[in-house]
């Protein structure tokens, strides 16, 4: 494998933070390699087009170094400039929770000793706001009893949110319970005794076990999920969400898909006017002339291997809006099982190429954004000789699913039997396994009373 291909399928490989940082560095390493979106570069261009006679000179043969690239130069279709958007610079500063509960601490009656123990504990919470240390390391560390202590935690326990600070969920969910104005003895008592068999939505065990009625309990089952299991997670920060940065924009214009390249995720790189000019002069010493000229070579090989990119990404793309063009007019439910080897087979490259070029690329259409390996599905075969996606297969179960009677779910078997009235081979297992996938659970589970 020679030194271009290598750099080649490397470069094929990235996605865009990868191939950001990469050409940064490149353009840091190589002084020939210019950005053309530097307002410099952009000089120089203007000067390359009035001195384009005065480039070209018998010591020099610019068409050996840059045929290649020039014939691989091409422009978008679409050329209006598109400004980058980030949107982190819409993000105000956030109140973290432990700023949110030491402010209301200030306004404590409790000793200045006390204060102290309580923004210990506070500082100690987790991002949801419960309580991560033991009674017995804080009675140890401040040499306090246990009275103190509570009174410490029955005051945090009524700051906001509601259920901060709790041990467990059982003590943040009573908490909450005893916030509330009304009284609620049957979801108190559940809370208490049975909050795992509730989890199960063990419903008539739990009636068995107390004079509630399976209705009462139901009842009191619906008012528990709405209260807060985790606190601390409305100031959860948004530091930590990333926004994704399409490398691919399809849009259809006049009933034909277009496929345009993202110039911020895969800007294009240009040759610097001002090393040209040197080398073409007369008086360039040869150690001079020696040390342009390599880095010529490679900037010129860096520049082929990302258009190379580009082309084979667009090619990749094209391939797979032409399998999956269903999904794009009639949405997810219409898409097809796909593999690398269809669409290297009609981009007539290998297997492995294709798997790098999709690898970590997202792609933007009317549909909304995936990721390119999104459109590669597996699937089952179907009585039409077709196969169908398992993506399509889940919105399918996901549909029979929210049209269901809730007293009387749909068990596995019974939409397995559905899907194939319908012409889809499909085994019980495998409805099981998207269901799990799709995060419902079972028939038992969503049963209501």
């Amino acid at each position: 494998m020679t030194p271009e291909l290598k750099q080649a399928i490397e470069i094929l490989q990235y996605n865009s933070v990868e191939l950001n940082e990469f050409i940064r560095q490149e353009l840091l390493n190589n002084p020939l390699l210019e950005n053309p979106k530097n307002e410099e570069s952009q000089d120089d261009k203007k000067e390359e087009n009035v001195e384009k006679s005065e480039k070209e000179t018998d010591d020099i043969d610019w068409k050996e170094y840059f045929s290649d690239y020039d014939r691989t130069k091409t422009r978008n279709n679409f050329k209006e400039e598109k400004e980058e958007v980030i949107f982190q610079n819409f993000v105000t500063n956030e109140t973290t929770l432990t700023e949110h509960l030491l402010f209301q601490l200030k306004f404590t009656l409790l000793s200045r000793d006390e204060k102290v123990i309580a923004e210990y504990i506070i500082e100690n919470l987790d991002n949801n706001g419960y309580y991560q240390l033991t009674d017995i390391e804080i009675i140890e560390k401040f040499g306090i009893d246990e009275i103190v202590l509570k009174k410490i935690l029955d005051v945090i326990h009524d700051f906001d949110p509601v259920g901060v600070c709790s041990k467990n969920l059982r003590e943040c969910l009573l908490i909450q319970l005893k916030r509330r104005k009304n009284e609620y003895p049957v979801a108190e008592e559940i809370i208490r005794l049975y909050l795992d068999d509730l989890a199960a939505n063990r419903i008539l065990q739990i009636a068995k076990s107390t004079s509630f009625t399976k209705e009462e309990i139901q009842e009191a089952a619906d008012f528990i999920k709405t209260l807060e299991p985790k606190p601390g997670r409305e100031f959860a920060s948004m530091k930590g969400i990333k926004y994704i940065i399409p490398d691919i924009a399809v849009e259809k214009i006049e009933g034909e898909y277009i496929i345009r390249i993202n110039e911020i995720t895969a800007p294009r790189l240009t040759i610097s006017n001002y090393y040209k000019k040197l080398l073409s002069s007369a008086n360039i010493e040869n150690n001079a002339s020696s040390y342009i000229n390599d880095k010529l070579n490679a900037a010129v090989r860096i520049i082929k291997s990302i258009e190379q990119r580009r082309n084979t990404i667009m090619k990749v793309v094209g391939a797979i809006i032409e399998f999956q063009y269903d999904f794009f007019e009639n949405g997810k439910a219409y898409l097809k099982p796909l593999t690398l080897k269809n669409v290297a087979d009609m981009v007539e490259v290998h297997e492995s190429t294709v798997s790098r070029a999709i690898n970590g690329k997202y792609m933007q259409c009317p549909r909304g954004i995936f990721e390119l390996k999104y459109f590669f599905q597996s699937g089952v075969s179907s009585n039409a000789g077709e196969g169908v996606s398992s993506a399509s297969i889940q919105s399918m179960i996901m549909e029979l699913i929210e049209n269901e009677n809730p007293k009387k779910p749909h068990s596995d078997q019974f939409i397995t039997d559905e899907l194939t009235q319908v012409g889809i081979k499909i085994s019980r297992r495998t409805v099981a396994k998207y269901r799990d996938e799709l995060k419902i659970p079972s028939s038992s589970k969503r049963k209501r009373y």
